[in-house]
Order: structure tokens, then sequence, then C-alpha cells
């Protein structure tokens, strides 16, 4: 019994307990396989996106290991990969590249802080139960974002794939046609030659598997080998003709075999106090990213996330990626859907995957030397490109042109302005946008379908209205941003029907009423009074009703009533 108890309670705070109580040997062999494919994903991956931030490439292979290690244990999604991820390492890179930053030097102790200032201000928000925040950014500011943060990764992978360092040319023409002029040309192969690769290893390779019959599982791993496919290919290519020597083309060089000490060295106050709004923007993002990707594969397979647990779970990841050398981590959505599309059970997979990892990084580094940064940036852009989403913008702005306006801000901000003043432009944008459509609320003056007790409105269905009897549908709660506008449609109404002797207020949609509103309604009430109208309400919430009980509101609104159902109004006072 006791024994039973601890695992319940254990359970509770390490979600992996729960699942290793009914692992079995099925779901063992499936977490195998898709480990295994999933590590040949996380290589490249890894030391991709290090090279992106502007890292050395053992700090995305550090945190491609014990990050997923904790998660594993802490998290609550199932098959969440963690570790690098492209957006993050386009953030890690801006933070860096901050003159004031980069002027202290040391950027390797600069990710440092970044992974441990992220971790902490995750577990803050863990603390502060803000699990919840992954609701205040729309999802129209963060594809604005996503598809903003791809085009500036685009444009910095560019310079990799024509073998050229990155441009200081501002605003001269001349000096990009003299710069693009020089491009090495066995470098633009290569690069071009490892799209192709992996582009045959996307859709046309998964359609022609199918056509000839092949299980689900092996097109999966087949097709999702092309990135390690491609960096071998590179590699073998840049060793064998000795393209490093005689034609310059640039590689990834030594990476140290094995890890490195557990630390806390890299603690600098001064970087510390310039680098956290960075890694709360970090944070944040890699929370709202995570989650929505750890959401759609639980609903595939209708399991929960508990979000306040995943910003444990993340908040250890990147302390743990702090301590062990590593950039900060969060979900990425590739590798996910690659793990759960071969089959992953548990996060089983992610352990065996950053077993397999370690392995490499202790034993097999030097093969990592010579993989030409071309490659890696041809990974890059085949991952980025689908990110950029103008058809999405084109589809918010025929549906709510709000919404439009900040996805459209936002990506232009991150590009003009930079990536955390592009994301908080646009969820101010977002904040305005919902103040202004709540300021304005929608007002139906309704009537009743005849032969019936419905009411609609009257702009809209034929209904019986009465000459001495106002019904005006309020579809929004009554706050201080909107009660004057209200007013105002009221007053409107009044002037234009001049026999009105009762107002009824149809409070369906009202979940509740601020004390600002509350009080606008008792001088409306008195001034109504003073012209003989009668103020009532009908099909009041029960948790209004029961707010407005603790005032003298309902005193003072006699002679007017406060109806249980529109149509009880009416048998009343027409």
């Amino acid at each position: 019994m006791a024994d039973s108890f601890t695992m319940a309670r254990l359970s509770v705070f390490i979600p992996m307990v729960a699942w290793l109580k009914t692992y079995t040997r099925h779901d063992f062999n499936s977490d195998v396989f898709a480990g295994v494919i999933t590590a040949i994903l996380l290589i490249p991956q890894g030391i991709a996106y290090a090279i992106l931030a502007g890292l050395p490439p053992e700090l995305g292979l550090y945190a491609s290991i014990f990050p997923p290690i904790l998660y594993a244990l802490l998290g609550t999604s199932r098959t969440l990969s963690v570790g690098p991820v492209s957006i993050a390492a386009i953030m890690i890179a801006s933070a860096l590249n901050a003159p004031e930053v980069s002027a202290l030097g040391y950027p390797i102790e600069s990710a440092l802080i970044l992974s441990a200032e992220s971790g902490l201000i995750l577990l803050v928000m863990a603390l502060l139960r803000m699990g919840g925040l992954v609701n205040f950014i729309s999802h129209p500011v963060l594809t604005g974002f996503t598809s903003g943060a791809s085009i500036l990764i685009i444009a910095s992978q560019l310079p990799q794939l024509l073998g050229l360092k990155s441009p200081s040319c501002g605003l001269d023409g001349l000096c990009y046609q003299a710069y693009l002029q020089a491009y090495n040309p066995t470098t633009l192969f290569i690069a071009l030659s490892a799209m192709g690769v992996l582009i045959a290893f996307g859709k046309p390779l998964t359609l022609a598997l199918k056509k000839i019959g092949c299980k689900p599982y092996l097109v999966t791993a087949i097709s999702k080998c092309g990135p390690l496919l491609t960096v071998f290919l590179a590699t073998v290519a840049v060793s064998y003709f000795g393209l490093t020597l005689h034609n310059k083309v640039a590689v990834v060089g030594v990476v140290p075999a094995g890890f490195p000490t557990l630390s806390l060295h890299f603690i600098n106050l001064e970087k510390c106090r310039l680098l956290v709004p960075s890694a709360a923007f970090i944070a944040l993002i890699a929370y709202v990213e995570s989650v929505a990707i750890a959401k759609v594969t639980a609903n595939l397979r209708g399991e929960k996330i508990v979000p306040n647990q995943e910003l444990i779970a993340l908040g250890v990841a990147n302390l743990a990626t702090a301590i062990s050398g590593g950039m900060p981590v969060a979900g990425g959505f590739s590798r996910t859907m690659v793990n759960f599309s071969a089959g992953a059970r548990t996060q089983m997979a992610m352990l065996i995957a950053a077993g397999i990892l370690a392995l490499a990084v202790m034993f097999f580094s030097p093969w990592f030397e010579n993989i030409p940064k071309a490659a890696l940036a041809a990974i890059i852009l085949v991952a980025i490109i689908p990110l950029v989403r103008f058809g999405s913008i084109l589809h918010t702005w025929k549906y709510d042109r709000g919404d439009g306006i900040a996805e459209i801000i936002t990506l232009l901000g991150v590009l003009v302005l930079g990536i955390e003043e592009g994301i908080s432009l646009g969820i101010i944008l977002t904040v305005m946008s919902y103040l202004r459509k709540t300021s304005k609320p929608h007002i139906a003056v309704v009537g009743r379908i005849p032969e019936t007790e419905h009411y609609r409105n009257v702009k809209r269905h034929h209904v019986e209205t009465w000459d001495h009897l106002l019904l005006l549908r309020i579809d929004e709660n009554l706050t201080f941003s909107n009660i004057d506008f209200i007013e105002k449609f009221i007053d409107e109404e009044l002037k234009q029907q001049m026999t009105i002797k009762h107002i009824i207020l149809i409070f369906t949609s009202v979940s509740d009423i601020d004390m600002t509103a509350l009080e606008a309604l008792g001088s409306l009430n008195k001034a109504l009074q003073a012209r003989q109208i009668s103020l009532n309400l009908s099909e009041v919430k029960g948790p209004v009703l029961d707010k407005l009980e603790r005032t003298d509101f309902l005193k003072a609104l006699k002679p007017g009533i406060v109806f249980f159902r529109t149509e009880d109004a009416i048998t009343a006072l027409s």
C-alpha cells in the first residue's frame, strides 16, 4: 500500500514513472527503432544549429545529450525531442552579436549564460504557475515571428552556400556585386548537391517507397536518413579529393572528443545582466514552441500535456545544458515528428537517441572534422524554407484584418528591428487589437421569431418587435473598455425609437461585469428612470448574478426586473 502511494506521488512529480509502470517489450522495440532514426537526425542538426548560432559544433552536440535525458524524466510529452532548434539558434546569434555583449568576448561563455538564465526563467515561471502564458501569444504573431526568423536564417546561410564570409556592404549595391562574384564554385556545387539529395529524400522518395509497397516504418526510416547521408557523402568527397586544401572549402574543424567537465565557471555578472532580456525571449519562445509541438503529437494519441510541468522540464533541461557546456534547447518540430512517425511510444526513444549520440561524441568525433559547412547550411535551408508561410498571412488577412496586420507587422519587425523587438511589437499589436474589439462589442437589437421563444437579430431575421420595448443582446463582457460604447449605443437607439418604455438587456453572452461597468449601469439606470424608462435584465448567468446581489444595484434597478428568460420579460412587459 505504501509503495503504491509512493509511486503515485512520484508520478506527479516525475512523469516518467507513470509510463514506466505500463512499459512493455513491444514499446521498447518501437522505441529502439525510433531512437536510432532520431539519433541519425540529431547529429547533423546539432552541429548545424550550433554553427547557425555562431558557436563551436560541440555545443550543439552536448545540448543533444543531457537535456533530452532530463526532459524524459520530467516532461509530460512522450515523443517531444528536446535539443538545439533553428529559431532559438538565430535568437542566440542575435544576442551574441549585440555590440555590448560581443565587446566582452568569449561567446561560448555568453551562450552558457543564456542557457542557464533561460532555465532559471522557465523555473520561475513554473513556480508562479504561468503555464497558461502560452495562450498570450496569438497564432498569427507566432507565425509572423517564425516566418521572419526563418528569413533571417536563410539570409545567414547564403554566405555558407557560396563559400563567402558574411558581407559588410551595408546599402552599397556595387559592394554586393563584387562580393557575390567572389563565390567559391566548389562550395556552391557541394551545397546544391546536398540540397538535391535532401529534397529527393523528402516527398519524392517517400511517394516512391509507398508505391512499391514499403511498410510505413521503413518509409520513415529510409526517408529520414537524408541529412546523415548528405553529410556522409559531402565529407567523403571533401576528404577524398582534398577540397579543403585545394579549393578552400570550409569545414567544421576539430570537434573535441568526450564531454566537458560539469561546471559553473561560465558565470559572469556583467554578462548575466546584459543577457537577461534575450534569455527571457529565448525561454518564452522555447516554451511556446515546445508546448505547441507536444500538443500536436499528444492529441494524435489522446494524451495530455501539463503546461506547468513542461516549464519545469524545459527549465531543468536548459540548466543541464548550461552546466554540461551546451547551447539553449527547446522541442524541435522536425525531430519530434520523425520520432513520432518512427513509432516512438515513450521518452525511452529519446534516451536511446541521446545514448547513441553520447557514444558518437566519445568515440567518433574525428569523423565530424571534415563535414563541409555548405552541407550543413543545405540541411538548415531545406528544414527552414517550409517555415516561411506567406500563404498563412494571406489566409489570416482574409479572415481577420486585425490578426493579419499583427502577423505582417511581426514579420517586418523581426526583419527590420530585430527578433526580440519584432515579437514584442507583435504581442503589443495583438493586445491592442483585442482591446479594440472588446471596446466595441457586437450589440444586436433583437426580436422574437414568430411562434417560437427564440430571439434573433432584427437585421438578420424576420422577427416580431414591440414599439414600447427595446431588446438588446450584448455579446461581450461589460468592462471599463466598452461600457461607454454600450451607453452610446443605447442612447442612439432611444433617439430613433421615441416610444420605448422598457429596455431589456439580454446577458446570455455576459460572463462578467467589472466595477467600472457596474457604476456606469447604475448611472444609466438613474438616467432612464428620470425619463420614465425601466431598465431590465434577462438570462443573467449565475456568477454575474452573485456579484450583483452583493451590491445595491438590484435594489436600485426597481421598477426594473431581472428575468430568468427573455420570454418571461416579454410576457410581463408587453
